[in-house]
């Protein structure tokens, strides 16, 4: 990777921009709130209902919207607003990171000032990198995301409780460290297909929505939580910063490669 990529400045910069689409929701206004919001969830056991995710925005749009013509009767819950967005969002953020580390590489042989593309860089690797953490975060990935709204003969906890802050913004700032997350990370890796990789991530996410609402039926994520809630958090986790890894990762070593007319036409 660059050496830009490594420095305290920049890896900072990283970090601090992961939560940027978050302040885009509570700091702008409410038309940018209302279009942003479904960027960060996609409620799978619905989207898959209408069909398999294809690779392309646009498609997924149009794809909705066909289900709402044969299954009038559910029209109102297979908009984009509200099954969500997420696959796309991280996806099109990453074609932009693989397109201005094409640039630098330009401009690195061409002997031109790097340092402009080197902050766009840094921007694109923070704001997909939100989109990668929410996805590792099974409630991003399902109607149950702040509360069981199915049969619940289990009990679990139902809206109105906050489910999700707690998880998100209580427990797991109190109680993971960075040393429980980071030897659970995996080998670096470099995708073919990186949407189908981010799928996968999504659902793999998914099947652990019932095992979160275990866990915090068991008060798991209360004060101190245990050993199992916190395994389970820096597991989640350690999937999410792996994916990031990988996806700037594969856009580098992608970014070697010109520009294929197929890719130009999309």
């Amino acid at each position: 990777m660059p050496a830009f990529l490594h420095t305290p400045e920049n890896i900072n910069a990283v970090e601090y921009l992961g939560p940027e689409p978050d302040r885009w929701n509570l700091l702008g206004g409410a038309d940018l709130n209302d279009t942003l919001r479904p960027e960060h969830y996609i409620l799978l056991d619905l989207a898959d209902m209408a069909g398999p995710l294809p690779h392309k925005r646009l498609d997924y749009i149009r794809l909705l919207a066909a289900y709402q013509l044969t299954h009038p009767q559910t029209a109102g819950d297979f908009t984009p607003e509200k099954i969500g967005l997420q696959p796309y969002s991280a996806m099109e953020v990453y074609e932009r990171l693989e397109a201005a580390m094409r640039e630098y590489r330009r401009r690195i042989q061409a002997n031109e000032d790097t340092k402009p593309v080197e902050l766009a860089i840094v921007f694109y690797a923070g704001w997909m990198g939100h989109y990668v953490g929410d996805g590792g975060n099974p409630m991003h990935t399902s109607i149950n995301y702040n509360g069981w709204v199915q049969e619940n003969p289990d009990r679990y906890t139902v809206p109105g409780h906050n489910v999700h802050g707690k998880l998100e913004n209580i427990f797991l700032p109190a109680n993971i460290k960075q040393s429980d997350v980071t030897a659970l990370v995996a080998p670096p890796q470099t995708f073919t297909d990186v949407f189908a990789a981010y799928v996968t991530y999504l659902r793999h996410s998914h099947t652990l929505v019932e095992k979160t609402y275990q866990i915090e039926k068991s008060g798991g994520f209360d004060g101190k939580g245990t050993p199992e809630a916190v395994q389970f958090t820096s597991e989640r986790l350690a999937a999410a910063a792996s994916m990031l890894r990988d996806m700037i990762y594969t856009a580098w070593t992608r970014s070697a490669n010109p520009v294929s007319e197929t890719s130009q036409k999309k």
